[in-house]
């Protein structure tokens, strides 16, 4: 039997960390939305974008808000369901992600709704031509910019696949548009149509695919810009308080895509996979600091960086190295493969008495006729190492599934547990810099994100 992996759309009561926390998951698909406001098709000769600029206000888990400048879908119709990501015709932070094929031309129309600066559209790794639409001189040093009222265009060609940040670039205050959350991620797909980050045949590979879109943001800014007074900030007073992945903070990212209690913020940022899973994880930092991130299970191989496959030849990504965290500097890019397999743990994660069959293959996992293909066979059979105390002696968190085996759910205290109905495994997923695991100097928060390992007849969408 399939079975669906997606949020619950409860309010469940979670202990985390000796902290009580409220927490709702609202329904959305497993995979983060990356296709933004448009996938692009490879047989058309280019893709549009129409966006728009204005600010708002975004939620933040102690029930303040923050206002933000952010790009929105000029296209998507007021009204629309959001429950896929169609029609989310909101400003948004981070702005819409872009989804293109290589060699496509792309063009971004951009209009000024109300940001009270002229905005433009600078794309990292890539060669834009602007074009004013209402004939006015340039307002921009770097970029061709549109006060509120006016538009421009930018255009330019696609020629590789990878990840890139897009964001609006202010010649006389630089660093603010970003800081106000002027920012987005253009994702570039090989033209070739393969499920690999770089083409087919460049060992890049993967099954799931999430996005880490790391930023931070200063709250005296956003209440001096908020009150109009543009000429007081300055990059050398700017000290974050709060950390962000995909535009939420910890624990607003586990609540799901498009989750109505998050207007402004659609994207979530807990990645899942099933064991032996290629994942690639796209890792950006569009901030102003350096953030490591570390990512907990297994090490990441790097396949690419700033949009450029990491090869030795141009056919292969085999210059990526073997790490746990990505230390990406502002505005770099880092792609990379992660797998977890529970290879070498010397116990079965399937359970030592279930019966079920491991035929290992040549590398020692399990071919196509094991019960669960991939099973590392050499740890088949093996009894979980210790005997664990009973439930009424037990507090493990939400996450405890009841059942060390993979897909087992078993006996919980009272009031506990609830977000695991499926026995997978949660791993962290988080910022390696302990200040940024705060909001507001409060812990747990920030950059505090997991990927659950889930059984493999769990459908992941």
């Amino acid at each position: 039997m399939n079975l669906t992996y997606k949020n619950t759309g409860r309010l469940l009561s979670v202990f985390l960390m000796g902290l009580a926390l409220a927490l709702t998951w609202g329904q959305a698909t497993a995979e983060h939305d990356i296709r933004g406001i448009a996938d692009a098709d490879p047989a058309t000769p280019g893709v549009t974008f129409n966006l728009y600029a204005f600010p708002f206000n975004i939620n933040l888990p102690e029930g303040s808000s923050l206002q933000m400048w952010g790009f929105g879908d000029q296209d998507a119709g007021a009204g629309a369901t959001h429950a896929e990501g169609e029609g989310y015709n909101l400003p948004q932070y981070p702005g819409p992600t872009l989804v293109v094929t290589e060699d496509q031309t792309v063009t971004i129309n951009l209009t000024n709704s109300g940001v009270p600066q002229p905005v433009s559209i600078v794309v990292t790794g890539h060669d834009v031509t602007a074009t004013r639409t209402d004939g006015n001189p340039s307002h921009g040093l770097v970029t061709e910019a549109a006060n509120v009222g006016e538009s421009v265009s930018y255009t330019f060609m696609a020629p590789e696949p990878g990840t890139y940040l897009y964001h609006s670039l202010d010649g006389a205050n630089p660093g603010l548009h970003v800081e106000m959350g002027l920012l987005g991620v253009l994702i570039v797909r090989p033209a070739d149509g393969s499920r690999t980050a770089y083409g087919d045949g460049t060992e890049t590979d993967y099954d799931q695919e999430f996005l880490y879109l790391l930023t931070e943001v200063d709250p005296d800014i956003h209440l001096q810009m908020e009150r109009g007074h543009v000429a007081h900030f300055t990059n050398s007073d700017r000290f974050a308080k709060i950390w962000f992945v995909n535009g939420r903070v910890f624990p607003d990212l586990f609540q799901g895509n498009y989750n109505e209690l998050f207007p402004h913020q659609p994207y979530e940022s807990l990645a899942q996979a099933h064991a032996g899973d290629q994942v690639l994880v796209r890792n950006i930092n569009a901030g102003h600091d350096s953030h490591p991130f570390h990512y907990h299970g297994e090490n990441l191989r790097f396949v690419g960086r700033d949009g450029r496959m990491l090869s030795s030849n141009s056919l292969v990504a085999n210059l990526g190295r073997s790490d746990n965290t990505i230390n990406s500097a502002p505005k770099q890019g880092i792609d990379a493969i992660w797998t977890w397999t529970g290879k070498d743990l010397n116990w079965d994660i399937y359970g030592h008495d279930t019966g079920h069959v491991c035929n290992a293959g040549p590398d020692g996992f399990g071919d196509a006729t094991s019960t669960y293909p991939g099973e590392y066979c050499p740890d088949h059979g093996k009894a979980f190492p210790v005997t664990l105390p009973g439930a009424q002696d037990l507090s493990l968190g939400g996450w405890w599934s009841g059942s060390p085996f993979l897909g087992d759910t078993g006996d919980l205290p009272p009031g506990e547990g609830g977000l695991n109905p499926f026995g997978g495994y949660f791993l962290v997923w988080h910022s390696h810099a302990e200040k940024e695991l705060t909001t507001f100097d409060i812990f747990p928060g920030g950059s505090l994100s997991s990927v659950v390992v889930l059984p493999p007849d769990v459908t992941i969408e």
